[in-house]
Formats: C-alpha cells, structure tokens, sequence
C-alpha cells in the first residue's frame, strides 16, 4: 500500500502572512491586490504529492475573490484547456459557450452564488488575469456542455458532433457487515481527459457564511467539486459516477454545479441532499450520486435522470458505481447503453466491484478502498491488464487502442482518487491521491509519439505522474 503522509492545515492568519501570490502576479498593481481585505483568512499551501490545498472563508463573494485570486494562473489555464476540449468534442467556439452561459445558465443560477461566480472573475483579474464573469460561467457548466449541445444541435436541425456522454469514475460506498468496523467507508476515482484530469488537483476547505463548512476536491474555477467528493461538517459524504449513454437536457431548469454545490454546502441529511438535486433538476451531468449519512451509519444511491429518479437507501450493505446505469426504465427511455455487453467497461467494471464486494465482505476499510481504486482485473480477458475495463482506468494503454473508448474523447483514464471512513469524515479528513493510484505515470511526449491522432492536444497535455495517498483535514 502507497504511504499514506499526513499534512494538517495552517491556522488562520492575517492576509499579510497567509495568501501567496499567484505566479504570475509582478506588478505593483498585483501587489497591492495582495493587501485586499477580501483576502483576510484565505491562504493557498505549495502543491504536496501533487495537490494544491486551498483555503476560503467568508460570504459568497469573498470567496469567489479569494478563489479568484488564489488560483488565477490555474483558472486561465483551465479556461484554455476546457476551451480546446469543448472545440475538439463538440465543433462548438469559446463563444457558443459563454452565450450560453449568460443567456441560458445565468437566469437559473440563484443569487448566492451568483455573487461567487462574479467574485471567481473579480479576484482572477484582480491578479491580472484577463477573465469575466461569463468565462467563470462556462467555466463552471463544463461537465454539462455535452448534453446541452446535443440537445441543442438536435432543436436546431443540426447533425450533432458532440459525443454521447462516456464513462466517468469508479465509485463504492459500504457499511454495516461489509466493513470492518461496521461503518461507512467510501472511495472514488475520477476518469476524465488527461488533459483537464491532470488539473484535477486542487482540495478546497471551504467556510461559507451560510451553510455548512466543507472540504472537497476539485478543478480551478469551478464553485462544486465537478468530479466529485466530497465532506461536510454535518457528516454527510458525497460523491458519483456518471450514467454511460445518457441523452436529454432542460435548458430551463438549474445548472447541475449550482445543485451540486449548494448539496454539499447545505445538506444535513439524505433526504436534503436528494431534495436539493432534485429540485430544478436540467439532466446535466446525470449521475448516479452515491450519498453517507455517517451519524445515522446510512448509504444511498440517487440515480438521477432527467425523466427518472431512484433513491435507495440502506443501513447494512454496499452501493457500487461505475457508470452504468440501474433502473431499467431510465435505461430504456433516457441512454443508448447496453448494459448486456459484458465487453464494455462500465459493464466489466460493475462485475468487478460486484467480485470486490463479495470477496472482501466484513474486511471493507481504508486499505482495502485504496487497494480498490488501483485495481487492473479485466472481468472480460479474465486477466490482470491496465485499460479502459479496470477500476484503475489506462485508456491510453489499451490493446484496443483510441477506439477501446467510443467515441474518442482523447487521452483518458482515472487520473486521482480519494477515500475516507467514518472516523475521518467526522474529523472531515480524507485521503487523496493525485494520478493513477496504482502508481504507474503517464507521459505525454511518449503518448503523443505513440498516437498521432492525438495531436491536438500536445499544446496543453502534460505528464501525469502518480503520488502517494496523502492525507487532508480542514483548517480550525
């Protein structure tokens, strides 16, 4: 097992001592941005094990700004490497997209965080990057683009290049007599592009003035984790997997980061965190959202569509994730997925969480998760094989080659992970580990080398090295 390193967070000091400034802050102007009373209590630490550990605090347009400033070179280069894989996937500009933002996402999104979007946009520029609100906008609906380009293309008489929507994540939460102590464990792993995967890299400790205080990972910019895990102080735990092949899209309901976000922010049980998901629900980023409740040694699994939406709960016992999707009706009226071909991977990975479940059953604790999110069983070749059917996800390393995950969305795979217990989650600690958890590193000159048809990445792709499970807790 990865050695496990411990970093406990920094107390909170004035603005003076405790913000840096970004790299690419020089000018005077820059400087005296430093000394922004928005700042006060805001801090970001140098990167550990390849995680950037950022604290806010305060109300929501306080924390936009430190955000904003805190992470202005990482927002400007998220802008541009979300910018190239919108243009890539979907034959749609910048442009398109910050329309949209303003004139279809904007009406939707409640004053609160509003304010923090604005402030995001006021803080990057602040540090002299050249941003808007707009940009943070679409910034923010990265991971809901797809389905509302394809909704779009298909209004407008438009043959749609936007991909269907592909897998996502290796996920299981477990309690009662699968774990060793009887209590909740739960673990996730992020698959995603390389090229926004390897800035997946930020652990935000958030202390709003309304709601509840968090700590969750995340991607620069964004106001919810995205990928998402995430903790907060009144002991619920969050995360998900998206559901393979899902179609639909309502452009006049809430953008899912704004549901997502104010779920972790504000839920202090199950039902809030289904009711908040719920209510507005567009069928962006359509999950299936797996949910602890580790007062109440509670788990469920929110399976929510567009048209269907299943909640199951359980007090003994597993849910397992891997992009497939569950309720059959949901499956017939809102995917193209099959979920009879064994030889597909969100398939071939629910058959090996499935194998997990039963094989480590009364043994299921930290160790094990982390064991888990490394795993390279191929339920399919019945043999140990990195690629893009094993929970520990290596697209790029596939006998099968760019087509092993159809359609192409690049470079792709599990590209970090986290875990927590019971006993961690009401500490609100987690572990975390940046890159492939099963240690080996992807570079990408190599990679490029290798696959030509890739090339349209090479400005922004970078190498992705694996890093030791790390722990986080939140600052006091």
């Amino acid at each position: 097992m990865p050695r496990v390193l411990r970093f406990t967070a920094l107390l909170l000091i004035t603005a003076l001592s405790a913000v840096s400034l970004p790299a690419n802050s020089k000018s005077k102007s820059r400087q005296d941005s430093a000394n922004d009373p928005r700042l006060v209590g805001a801090f970001r630490r140098p990167a550990e094990n390849g995680w950037t550990f950022v604290h806010l605090v305060g109300p929501p347009s306080q924390i936009g700004f430190q955000h904003g400033y805190l992470l202005a070179a990482e927002i400007e280069d998220a802008v541009k490497v979300t910018n190239l894989e919108l243009a890539h996937d979907t034959n749609k500009d910048w442009q398109f997209f910050r329309d949209a933002a303003q004139n279809m996402m904007w009406p939707h999104i409640e004053a609160e965080y509003r304010e923090e979007l604005q402030g995001i946009a006021d803080g990057a520029s602040a540090a002299g990057v050249k941003v808007d609100l707009w940009d943070i906008v679409a910034l923010n609906g990265a991971e809901e683009w797809g389905y509302y380009v394809r909704q779009y293309d298909k209004e407008h008489g438009i043959k749609s290049t936007a991909a269907v929507v592909g897998d996502h994540c290796s996920a299981f939460v477990a309690t009662g007599s699968y774990t060793k102590d009887g209590r909740v464990v739960i673990a996730h792993n992020n698959w995603s592009s390389y090229l926004d995967g390897s800035r997946w890299t930020i652990i935000f400790d958030v202390i709003p003035a309304r709601g509840l205080h968090f700590i969750m990972d995340g991607f620069p910019g964004l106001i919810h984790s995205g990928d998402d895990f995430g903790i907060n102080s009144a002991g619920i735990v969050i995360t998900e997997t998206t559901i393979s092949g899902f179609f639909g899209y309502d452009a006049n309901g809430v953008p899912e980061f704004v549901r997502g976000r104010k779920a972790m922010q504000y839920s202090k049980s199950i039902d809030d965190f289904a009711r908040i998901m719920e209510r507005g629900n567009n069928g962006g980023y359509a999950n299936d959202w797996l949910v602890a409740d580790i007062n109440k040694n509670e788990i469920a699994s929110l399976e929510l569509g567009l048209k269907n939406v299943t909640l199951e709960r359980k007090k003994d016992g597993y849910f397992v994730s891997s992009n497939f999707p569950i309720n059959e009706k949901l499956t017939r009226e809102e995917t193209d997925f099959d979920v009879h071909d064994p030889s597909l991977s969100a398939n071939a990975r629910h058959i090996r969480w499935e194998q997990l479940m039963a094989q480590y059953k009364g043994n299921i604790d930290l160790a094990a998760a982390e064991k888990f999110e490394s795993d390279h069983y191929d339920t399919y070749d019945r043999k140990i094989e990195p690629d893009e059917r094993t929970l520990c996800g290596h697209v790029d390393l596939s006998p099968r080659g760019s087509k092993a995950w159809e359609p192409p969305y690049g470079t792709a795979g599990a590209v970090q992970n986290k875990a927590t217990t019971a006993a961690m989650a009401a500490k609100m600690q987690l572990v975390a580990s940046a890159g492939h958890a099963c240690g080996i590193d992807f570079k990408a000159e190599s990679h490029l080398q290798a696959h030509p048809e890739f090339s349209w990445e090479k400005d922004l792709l970078r190498n992705m090295d694996s890093h030791p499970w790390t722990e986080f807790e939140p600052s006091k």
